[in-house]
């Protein structure tokens, strides 16, 4: 069983720039971000398998950068440059496939509570 704990979350203004943290029990291959804003569906903004391999969604590229700390368990997102369009509620997702994409929702089975981002302009 894996469990997952976000934190990090906040309101910041265009621009500026927020670290998500999650912290996990277990020890799932695979971990990533994802998000829904208001009315909108929920979509992966990027991934890190155990390797250290990363993808990300196009709108937060160059932007956003996914990392994790083996030996504390725990994944990050710094995300940079934030605009309005990031605010959202972000969660921690994690999969017990060897390889996952922010693309495919069903390589992770383990999701957070979830931490509110809110960006002003």
């Amino acid at each position: 069983q894996v469990q997952l704990v976000e934190s990090g979350g906040g309101s910041v203004q265009a621009g500026g720039s927020l670290r998500l943290s999650c912290a996990a029990s277990g020890y799932p291959y695979c971990m990533g971000w994802f998000r829904q804003g208001p009315e909108k569906e929920r979509e992966g903004v990027a991934a890190i398998t155990r390797d250290g391999s990363t993808n990300y969604g196009d709108p937060v590229k160059g932007r956003f950068t996914i990392s994790k700390d083996n030996a504390k368990n725990t994944l990050y997102l710094q995300m940079n440059s934030l605009k309005p369009e990031d605010t959202a509620m972000y969660y921690c997702a994690a999969g017990r496939v060897y390889r996952c994409s922010v693309g495919r929702e069903s390589d992770f089975g383990y999701w957070g509570q979830g931490t509110q981002v809110t960006v002003s302009s």
